[in-house]
């Protein structure tokens, strides 16, 4: 991952809709997960994780789209209709954003790849672990310590 500053901003396509992150992910991922395949419209979704406290809507009022609960809320710009962000209820202190909405989406590499067991059979990604599924519980900390180290 390339470096970030403290502070990212970012918008939805049409700019209606800003968001900002005040603190660098934790982790950088790209799912391969059918359900990502077909909102993104594309072979895989790519997200940052960040801490929740870091993160805020600066314009709009986001609108909930894709599955709309109860384990996760994918928001919207209401206007375009950009996928901008998902709050996952089982990990309220964690948002994970659509790294693209930032002005300089450059540094979004993903450091992981989940959901391979979907994955379309082009798809390669340079990744430093993938998953059939979603990684367990117990990888996490040594995941994010490996994503902060080659930060």
């Amino acid at each position: 991952m390339q470096e970030t500053s403290t502070r990212l901003e970012g918008a939805c396509r049409c700019g209606r809709t800003a968001i900002e992150i005040a603190a660098p992910p934790f982790m950088t991922a790209a799912c391969h997960c059918r359900g990502c395949q077909k909102m993104s419209s594309s072979a895989y979704s790519l997200t940052a994780m960040v801490p929740a406290a870091a993160f805020r809507v600066t314009r709009g009022e986001p609108v909930k789209g894709g599955l709309k609960g109860p384990d996760l809320d994918h928001f919207f710009c209401p206007d375009c209709m950009t996928w901008m962000f998902t709050r996952i209820t089982q990990m309220p202190d964690i948002v994970n954003v659509r790294p693209t909405m930032f002005d300089n989406p450059k540094w979004c590499h993903p450091f992981i790849e989940t959901m391979t067991a979907e994955k379309l059979d082009w798809v390669e990604l340079p990744v430093a672990r993938s998953y059939e599924g979603f990684p367990p519980p117990e990888d996490f900390g040594p995941l994010m310590q490996d994503f902060a180290a080659q930060s």
